[in-house]
């Protein structure tokens, strides 16, 4: 059995979504920054961060502008997000297994012995998700004087 292709893992957008939102959390508040520098500020090629920046600023986290003083800052709200928001607004909703979809029924719910640990499993990981807010997470590189990402790393530890 192929354990990367079974492996539950995050997106590479949901994680390029969440390097870009503790970078723009850095700068400055009246402060734009531009796709180039977001890409080399996160490691990520600027195609497809465009895409995922067009899906942070659709859920109101990040605004746009084009032009000479155009470029790309975050919002209030987008500070104030916790990562499962940022998630979402790139991925959908989280679940840890089909059977905790909403609205979603598993003929097996009953009886499953695994079913309970699946529900706390679930709970644990939104409980942790929701808690990690973006504008608490870029204190320490702004703090430090760092405001970006080396390229290439990864803010949650993957790869």
């Amino acid at each position: 059995m192929d354990s990367s292709a079974s492996s539950m893992q995050l997106t590479r957008a949901a994680d390029y979504a969440i390097r870009v939102m503790v970078h723009l959390a850095t700068v400055p508040e009246n402060e734009r920054t531009l796709l180039p520098a977001l890409a080399k500020a996160t490691g990520a090629p600027s195609s497809f961060l465009s895409k995922v920046l067009q899906a942070l600023t659709r859920a109101d986290l990040v605004s746009s502008r084009r032009g000479q003083f155009g470029g790309f800052q975050i919002l209030s709200r987008g500070r104030k997000a916790s990562i499962r928001e940022v998630i979402e607004a790139i991925d959908g909703p989280i679940y840890l297994n089909v059977c905790m979809m909403d609205g979603k029924s598993c003929g097996r719910k009953s009886w499953c012995p695994a079913h309970p640990i699946w529900g706390q499993a679930q709970a644990a990981m939104l409980q942790v998700l929701n808690a990690a807010i973006i504008a608490d997470l870029a204190a320490p590189a702004s703090s430090a004087g760092c405001s970006q990402t080396a390229p290439g790393s990864n803010l949650l530890g993957g790869q």
